[in-house]
């Protein structure tokens, strides 16, 4: 196949939907004689943060001189993002063979989408011969497929109610189901959380005999102005200029950092440079990001209610008065979780689909503006709506776009084509 061939190959492979468990992965890698044995490994569970701590770990490892490999998901604009080594993407013909490899076993075995892409990226990283690999979970952490390896360290970012139909009802039930990252004597990483996570993944690290390195306890950070200070027993950092933008990401580069700091202890040699480079000099799209660096378009991916809350923190932050905003959601997310936070600083709205099979229809967002007396209107496209959004900006005046990665990357195109136009 090539590589447009693969793709249909691929997202045919969504008929299959979303089935969590690890008897397929386990069958693919097996087959596969065990790729994910021949790398160390760094596993990053959560709801929110998991791709900038991913990201931030892997540039450290890279840094260090370790071949590196990232998994992440999902994409904004090409699959290949999704399987990286030292940064760079899997090319198209590579992942094409890749496709090609793993479905000559598949067999009878009814594998998902995410299942097979999970397969295909340890085998890459074994072919590449990386030195070590940070896995995204995908979805909840004791039944994702990235589940089905032996980790040197395990992450848990700041975990939300998300995905309430697959993992549970409530946060203990959802912490419950991420926790399940954590394994028997294997050090775990524990960001910021709500108490009543916090509890459950403490209770789950003791029942497994695993060294934890806890927020507020084990590790810190004293914020200034442009820097922070980073603070843990096996490692001190002063003066850090982060990458990313925001407090939530100054707490989800110190995760980065006190996941060095145990991979440190365990014999891992990173340097104090490859840190700071690390913090200073991740890049990861669609994360509070000020397009092509200038202050007046603000990208987020927020598109839950803690990312919401994140994001509204950081326009609080910012001197811009209120934005211009563009927004589509995904369903079955509830609308009021991110409309809520960030309504309040929205002088208008501008409601449309994101690309996806289902959307929550950009009426209803604009029911909910308008009942809080923020002017609100339909569009039929992220580009038409991004369009007018900047039509009607005035000098000073910030457009913001977030509430769902799938807006994010369609709003991005946008951009990039609108300047070739140029």
């Amino acid at each position: 196949m090539d590589y447009q061939q693969s793709l249909t190959y691929l997202f045919g492979l969504q008929r299959f939907g979303i089935k969590l468990g690890l008897t397929n992965i386990q069958t693919l890698l097996a087959r596969l004689d065990h790729p994910e044995r021949a790398m160390r490994i760094v596993h990053v569970a959560g709801t929110n943060g998991k791709g900038s701590v991913s990201a931030s770990t892997a540039l450290m490892l890279q840094s260090a001189g370790y071949r590196t490999g990232l998994y992440t998901s999902p994409h904004l604009h090409s699959f290949t993002e999704r399987m990286r080594i030292d940064g760079e993407p899997v090319s198209e013909p590579e992942m094409a063979a890749l496709v090609d490899e793993v479905r000559a076993i598949v067999g009878s075995v009814p594998v998902t989408f995410f299942e097979f892409t999970t397969a295909m990226a340890l085998l890459y990283f074994k072919r590449r011969q990386v030195d070590f690999a940070v896995l995204e979970v995908g979805m909840g952490g004791r039944l994702d497929a990235t589940n089905a390896v032996l980790p040197e360290v395990s992450v848990i970012t700041p975990i939300c109610c998300d995905h309430a139909e697959y993992l549970g009802p409530d946060l203990a039930a959802i912490a419950a189901e991420k926790a399940g990252i954590i394994k028997q004597d294997v050090p775990v990483v524990i960001a910021p959380q709500l108490p009543p996570v916090e509890a459950v993944l403490l209770a789950r690290a003791a029942e497994s005999h695993a060294p934890v390195s806890l927020w507020g306890r084990d590790f810190r950070i004293v914020d200034h102005p442009r820097c922070f200070d980073f603070f843990s027993p096996g490692l001190m950092l002063m003066g850090l200029f982060p990458g990313l933008a925001g407090g939530h990401q100054r707490e989800n580069l110190a995760v980065a950092l006190a996941t060095a700091a145990l991979l440190k202890a365990r014999g891992v040699t990173l340097p104090e440079q490859a840190l700071r480079n690390g913090v200073e000099n991740v890049c990861w799209p669609g994360r509070l990001e000020w397009w092509r660096g200038q202050r007046y378009v603000l990208i987020d991916g927020a598109h839950n209610r803690g990312g919401a809350e994140a994001l509204a923190r950081y326009l609080a932050s910012l001197s811009c008065g209120k934005v211009r905003w563009v927004v589509g959601i995904k369903s079955p997310r509830c609308p009021d979780d991110i409309l809520g936070p960030l309504l309040p600083h929205a002088s208008r709205l501008y409601a449309t689909l994101p690309p996806v099979d289902l959307g929550v229809e950009p009426a209803k967002l604009v029911q909910i503006a308008r009942q809080s007396g923020v002017p609100a209107e339909v569009y039929a496209s992220p580009a038409e709506a991004m369009a007018t959004a900047l039509a009607d900006r005035s000098e000073g005046e910030v457009v913001l776009v977030a509430g769902s990665l799938f807006l994010v990357a369609a709003v991005r195109d946008f951009l990039m084509d609108r300047e070739r136009a140029w």
